[in-house]
């Protein structure tokens, strides 16, 4: 009999406008890895945007700020393929990013159905802030993980090679 249970850990959720939460078992799901991965990915998402205060930040900002600051004048295509996200869930990243000022488009030469993605001087200094949270969260996962961070981190690199 399976007795993983969730339990909110979000003092949040213990507000006086919150609903109680009874246990719930994850019954099966609670040994499929990519469920379990799932659940990592939610955790680890809203714990970077409690420790970045970033209202507006949404999971995976960060990531395409990054990648764009590294390889200045990517397409959106390449960024899509780098990221590992579908087209169709980066063009409203892109959208929203673009629109709150952090980055900005420019032509490519010789197609013009695509274009060129920079950050833009606000993206740049967003980066900055963003990344040393990032930095910081990263250390609080360093605990979690312990000595075993470059065996975690080549099984996640096999299983994203694995399905890509």
């Amino acid at each position: 009999m399976n007795k993983t249970s969730v339990q909110p850990n979000d003092s949040s959720a213990k507000s006086a406008d919150a609903e109680p939460r009874e246990p719930a078992t994850l019954g099966a799901l609670d040994h499929y890895i990519g469920f379990n991965l799932l659940l990592a990915q939610n955790a680890s998402f809203k714990a970077f945007k409690r420790r970045s205060g970033e209202d507006a930040l949404k999971p995976g900002w960060f990531g395409v700020l990054s990648l764009i600051n590294d390889n200045p004048g990517i397409t959106p295509m390449s960024l899509s393929r780098l990221s590992g996200r579908d087209k169709s869930t980066m063009t409203p990243v892109l959208r929203d990013l673009r629109h709150a000022g952090l980055i900005a488009r420019g032509e490519t030469v010789g197609d013009k159905r695509s274009y060129r993605l920079t950050l833009t001087p606000a993206g740049k200094e967003e980066l900055k802030i963003l990344a040393e949270h990032a930095r910081r969260h990263d250390d609080d996962l360093d605990i979690v993980v312990g000595d075993r961070k470059e065996e975690l981190l080549a099984m996640l690199r096999s299983i994203a090679a694995y399905f890509d």
